[in-house]
């Protein structure tokens, strides 16, 4: 469905049947764990800290293990994975909800959304809980899918689980990867936070405190996204 023709100060409006968040970046801030855990990891490699962080957001560990240390067996990319989401989810000091999650998560809890996250189901409720934000009823996690995103999987097994068309569905991601997933996915995606400005979301708000949702009889999901000041 078509956004309104938005100016430098005026209000762009979405609609929507469903809606799919990820979570880290997106509705909890968990960047200092993941800068903490990711940069002990690759100084543990000889790697650039900086540089590993530049590809961390967004895909599951091995995932990004691959691109940093490309000529390695994928199974020690995968049993490294484990320890790290060992050590992610037992780390939450630091984790908060993202400007107005809170209030936002309490607008759509009556309407149909999923949580779609490259966290398995443990580290996704530690953060969630964290956070204290509560854990959508439609949930795909790192065991859900055979592919990290950038590849589209996830956010297309969330739309079916919802049982809406993906055209009708709006993505809230922070990534490239997940930016890049949505839109293959065929989604528009709404760019929370600066990693997103980037990327070409379909539109760009700096928090959730941004954006406004209401309903109408049919139940359609209006979505107002006012700009940044």
């Amino acid at each position: 469905m078509p956004a309104s023709t938005p100016t430098a100060s005026t209000p762009t409006v979405l609609t929507a049947k469903a809606l799919l968040l990820d979570m880290d970046g997106t509705i909890v801030n968990s960047d200092a764990v993941v800068e903490r855990c990711w940069r002990d990891w690759a100084v543990s490699h000889g790697l650039d800290p900086r540089e590993a962080l530049k590809v961390v957001h967004g895909r599951q560990g091995y995932a990004t293990m691959a691109i940093l240390l490309p000529e390695r067996p994928m199974e020690l990319n995968h049993a490294e994975n484990v320890e790290m989401l060992a050590r992610e989810t037992a780390d939450t000091d630091g984790v908060v909800p993202v400007g107005g999650a809170p209030e936002f998560m309490a607008a759509i809890a009556d309407l149909p959304h999923a949580l779609v996250t490259s966290a398995d189901a443990a580290l996704a409720r530690a953060r969630m809980t964290a956070a204290a934000l509560p854990m959508p009823d439609v949930r795909v996690t790192a065991e859900s899918v055979g592919a990290s995103k950038p590849d589209p999987e996830g956010f297309l097994k969330g739309a079916a689980e919802l049982g809406v068309d993906p055209a009708d569905c709006i993505v809230f991601e922070d990534s490239a990867a997940g930016i890049a997933a949505g839109q293959a996915a065929g989604m528009r995606v709404i760019g929370i936070g600066s990693r997103a400005t980037a990327h070409g979301p379909t539109a760009h708000v700096p928090d959730l405190t941004s954006v406004r949702v209401h309903t109408t009889p049919d139940g359609t999901i209006h979505l107002t996204l006012t700009p940044a000041v």
